[in-house]
């Protein structure tokens, strides 16, 4: 029954009661009634509300019947398409899949065949280097043993040529990128008076047999006080790298002019002595300074050569974060080939008077050669450079072969000065 129907049954119903207890000798006086009880009147009154909630329900009813029946068709449709799209996906998506795999084949093909290549160039680079670095060793050994055996203006010239271009590649470094962010580079003034002083430094070493402290002294006045008329605002790392660069590449090659200029005899080597000629001096050009400079740059070549194949044979321990390459073992096969090249040679030319002191020698050579090594790789790493230039292939530049040197003369020069007695004689 339909609530409307039920309502209007109700409202009927109600009258109903009220008027069959308020009627009731009517009712009982034989007036007809139907099934329900309901007076002619009631029961055509509930025929014709059943007859519009009969109407109303079979106008609701048909309808969602309809959409029920017409309901399916549509969703089968909507799945038929549906499935379609899927298949299209799924037939996009496995080409797509078989592309890539194809593409990522063909590029580990690619990047073995470049890996193969690689592997075959590389050791003929290495080799190439390797040989690059013999061939042009050799050369300036034997050019430096001809200069030192020399001595006089030429190995003075020599000297002043060194200085002038390690200062050059000393303010290369110092311009670049990686430390002139941290501070401004001298300006071009002072950087020119730095080569210029340098190679002065040198000169005026060389000029006065020997006399240098108070030459760097008014240098580095010079240079300081150009830093303060050439810049607007001078800073306190302007004046320390301009100062430094005098120092490293000036006064520290003067050392090397000092020790050179030992004039004292080597009287205990009359075997080497007798063997010079007339050209070169005779005998008596064998002196102190001439012995002592050429065992001290034997003594670096062995130890950097020593340093280098040990490390390649037996390097396991890192020496320090400076120079990853440098191992522990490298450097004991320095030292060793340092020592051992001193007292080769102390048999040879009876300097310096005993063993003991030719492997203080040795031993004072590789520590020197190697922290004036260590000395400039921090300046190349905060430039961000591996080479100081690419001067001497299989070398680089003229500051890459002699950082080892630098320090070493003036240690070697005060060894021999202040600590040997008689110089070694």
């Amino acid at each position: 029954m339909s609530p409307a129907l039920g309502g209007a049954l109700g409202a009927c119903l109600a009258p109903c009661s009220s008027s069959s207890v308020s009627q009731a000798p009517r009712a009982r006086s034989g007036a007809a009634r139907g099934p329900l009880g309901l007076t002619a009147g009631q029961q055509r009154r509930l025929g014709s509300l059943r007859g519009a909630s009969g109407a109303s329900s079979s106008g609701v009813a048909p309808g969602r019947h309809a959409w029920r029946q017409q309901r399916p068709p549509a969703a089968a449709a909507d799945a038929d398409a549906a499935a379609s799209l899927a298949a299209d996906a799924a037939a996009a998506a496995a080409a797509a899949g078989a592309a890539a795999q194809q593409h990522v084949q063909q590029a580990d093909a690619a990047a073995a065949a470049a890996a193969e290549d690689a592997a075959d160039e590389q050791p003929k680079k290495k080799g190439g280097s390797l040989a690059k670095r013999v061939v042009f060793g050799t050369i300036l050994g034997l050019s430096g043993a001809v200069v030192i055996v020399t001595g006089g203006w030429l190995y003075g010239a020599v000297a002043c040529l060194a200085a002038f271009q390690c200062s050059k590649e000393y303010i290369g470094m110092v311009s670049a990128k990686g430390i002139a962010k941290g501070a401004e580079p001298p300006p071009p003034l002072v950087t020119t008076a730095i080569s210029l002083l340098c190679v002065a430094l040198n000169a005026w070493v060389f000029i006065t047999n020997g006399r240098s402290a108070s030459a760097m002294a008014v240098a580095s006045f010079l240079v300081l006080s150009l830093q303060l008329v050439a810049s607007s605002k001078p800073r306190f790392a302007q004046l320390a790298s301009s100062v430094f660069g005098l120092f490293y590449c000036g006064y520290l090659p003067s050392f090397w002019i000092k020790l050179r200029l030992t004039a004292v005899p080597a009287v205990n080597s009359g075997a080497i002595a007798a063997s010079i000629p007339a050209l070169l001096g005779g005998p008596t050009a064998l002196t102190v300074g001439m012995v002592a400079t050429f065992i001290t740059v034997c003594c670096i070549i062995a130890a950097d050569t020593g340093a280098y194949f040990c490390g390649k044979a037996f390097g396991r321990t890192q020496l320090t974060t400076v120079s990853p390459k440098k191992t522990v073992e490298g450097a004991i096969g320095g030292l060793l080939s340092s020592i051992g090249v001193a007292l080769g040679l102390y048999k040879l030319s009876a300097w310096p008077a005993s063993s003991l002191d030719a492997a203080a020698l040795g031993t004072i050579v590789f520590f020197a050669s190697l922290f004036g090594d260590l000395i400039e790789s921090v300046i190349k790493r905060d430039a961000g450079l591996k080479d100081a230039s690419n001067l001497i292939p299989g070398h680089g530049g003229l500051l890459d072969r002699l950082d080892s040197y630098l320090f070493t003369g003036a240690c070697v020069y005060f060894f021999i000065k202040f600590v040997l007695p008689g110089v070694g004689v």
